[in-house]
């Protein structure tokens, strides 16, 4: 019997009204999409898992403390560092990785930060922006050593976050630019409210890797197909425990049926019968330790963003519709805008993650942003 999975925290767009464990979400004929899963290595090159020692003056065999998961891409120009949201993983940038590829001469480190993925750390529940901005100190050490290359910093919604705090406290000696996307200082608290009750709304279990696919691209979680089709296998994990204990919710993959399925004959097939008493015994579920400490790392996560402060050439992209608001930047920041001190770019019709939702809108204002500053060059060829 396959084992259940835990689905990691999601920091995004809240879903649709009404899709919740237990409710239909019809599609019309001809309509059905393709939710399997697509693998990584179609959008990167390489995957490896970056170990962390104990300092020593001494060289002993040791256990890593840290073992920080990364996915990489190109072999010269400047190294693009991407930072995750909250609940996601390093695979959310796996189309933006592949676009942003073929425009400019970069490198692209995706990692899985602390509590993520399949990053593996001794103490995950320590999410604070103080050590997960160290943490992006380590791995840039641990892949370049003394001298690192010129990095630029991205980072959406959480990972924004933990990118301007790198940047304040100055880990990444070698730092051309910061980019934060859908996340900035002042609004950020304010929409903490919004980013608690969207944890507390999404559906307990889910059947499948296929059923979490789907169920985020139908609930407006990730409005790119393609995206979510990568992006959900690194939210997803196998647990070890049962979830048949009493109490625990059906699986969403009973509420999202397609037409075809109520034209069968007597309506309630011995098949479909069948398949519902499977999804008991096999469920998919949410990672517990994000969920309960959801309040705290968040806070711990928004709190003195210094977005405006931090020395080095900033974009801020926001969406439209991101449920922080445009219209709600605060004073200083709308002063250092009019300024000049940061470019901001708003991208239409795109939920809270912008680099899944619109990847070429995303690669095109970074790609843009980066060849202003004579941070690199368009790829030869390219059409600008």
């Amino acid at each position: 019997m396959e084992k259940p999975l835990h689905l990691n925290l999601l920091a995004s767009k809240p879903p649709v009204a009404g899709l919740q464990s237990g409710s239909k979400l019809r599609m019309g004929p001809g309509r059905k999409r393709d939710f399997t899963p697509l693998p990584w290595s179609q959008y990167f090159e390489t995957m490896e898992d970056v170990e962390i020692l104990p300092f020593c003056s001494v060289k002993h065999s040791f256990t890593p403390l840290y073992t920080f998961r990364i996915y990489s891409s190109g072999s010269h120009g400047p190294v693009l560092m991407l930072l995750h949201g909250g609940g996601h993983s390093a695979l959310s940038w796996a189309v933006f990785t592949s676009v942003i590829c073929s425009r400019i001469n970069c490198r692209v480190v995706a990692m899985d930060l602390r509590g993520h993925g399949d990053t593996k750390v001794k103490n995950p529940d320590d999410l604070s922006a103080e050590t997960m901005a160290k943490d992006i100190g380590k791995v840039v050490e641990a892949l370049y050593g003394e001298n690192p290359p010129p990095i630029m910093i991205i980072g959406h919604s959480m990972g924004g976050a933990i990118a301007v705090h790198t940047a304040a406290a100055n880990h990444v000696p070698s730092l051309l630019g910061l980019c934060v996307i859908d996340v900035v200082e002042g609004t950020a608290m304010d929409a903490l409210n919004s980013m608690q009750n969207f944890l507390r709304s999404r559906p307990k279990t889910f059947k499948s890797v296929e059923n979490a696919i789907e169920w985020s691209v139908k609930s407006g979680q990730i409005r790119n197909v393609e995206s979510a089709r990568v992006s959900m296998v690194g939210q997803v994990k196998k647990c070890e425990e049962p979830l048949s204990s009493p109490g625990v919710s059906r699986s969403i993959s009973e509420g999202i049926i397609e037409e075809e399925e109520e034209d069968e004959e007597g309506g309630e097939s011995n098949h479909k019968r069948k398949k519902e008493d499977d999804q008991e015994d096999c469920l998919l579920s949410f990672s517990p330790a994000l969920c309960q400490n959801s309040s705290c790392w968040l806070v711990r996560t928004l709190r003195h963003l210094s977005f405006r402060l931090t020395q080095c050439k900033k974009q801020l992209l926001m969406s439209d519709l991101s449920p922080i608001g445009v219209d709600r930047l605060d004073k200083d920041l709308t002063i250092g805008q009019m300024q000049g001190k940061f470019q901001m770019q708003v991208l239409p019709q795109c939920g809270h993650a912008v680099h899944e939702d619109a990847p070429e809108k995303v690669a095109d204002a970074l790609a843009t942003f980066m060849v202003r500053h004579k941070f690199t060059e368009f790829k030869e060829g390219f059409p600008w």
